[in-house]
């Protein structure tokens, strides 16, 4: 780790923490609602949504420190390129719970629950990752799981459109306007994947400017 001559801001530390211990539990609550009967995903969905309005708060609070701090931690950009990714994330997240209560689904494709698993574990690497920000250590596991996470995700993602898009039989037109809603919302959950991998990639680059 480099040495600093000149002191910095530690405050953004605990807040990316408190960002990803935020998507952590969004993740879980996504999880749950893709595993639960119809009628108990409303209020998941809400939890997913009382989560994205914390994110969006967290988000607003770090950039108003970084306007405000004249010596960051690290790289302006990167700070803002972590924040925004993160908030990406649970953006992504909640566009596919509420998707999944706004359209009334009824049985989901078993391969969603394979997405929602990833970003779990996905989620829980974040935040393990994040107060490691401070020393740096042991960061490069974490973006090489996440990588590792993501390319899961397309895999399951891409069979998931398999089935979608080439069902075995005729399908009415009730059955193309669930299967569009459906692929809406696999959409969604695709793009958390990448938000991570964003995330991921942004940390290996803070790591490699601060060696």
């Amino acid at each position: 780790m480099a040495l600093r001559l000149t002191p910095h801001e530690r405050g953004f530390y605990p807040l990316f923490t408190r960002a990803a211990e935020n998507i952590a539990r969004a993740a879980d609550d996504l999880a749950a609602l893709v595993a639960a009967p119809p009628s108990e995903r409303a209020e998941l969905a809400r939890r997913v949504k009382d989560a994205e309005n914390a994110g969006d708060a967290l988000t607003h609070e770090i950039l108003v420190k970084l306007n405000k701090t004249f010596v960051t931690p690290f790289d302006r950009e990167d700070i803002y390129r972590l924040t925004s990714s993160l908030d990406d994330v649970i953006d992504a997240m909640e566009e596919a719970a509420d998707r999944i209560v706004l359209y009334r689904l009824g049985d989901l494709p078993a391969g969603m629950k394979t997405q929602t698993d990833v970003l779990q574990r996905a989620a829980a690497a974040t935040a393990e990752a994040m107060p490691q920000l401070v020393t740096m250590s042991k960061l490069q596991e974490y973006w090489v799981h996440v990588n590792s996470l993501e390319d899961e995700g397309d895999v399951a993602y891409r069979a998931l459109l398999e089935e979608l898009l080439c069902p075995p039989g005729d399908v009415d037109a009730a059955g193309v306007l669930t299967i569009l809603k459906i692929k809406e919302v696999i959409d969604s959950l695709e793009e958390a994947a990448d938000a991570f991998e964003t995330v991921a990639n942004t940390v290996e680059s803070i790591a490699v400017k601060e060696s």
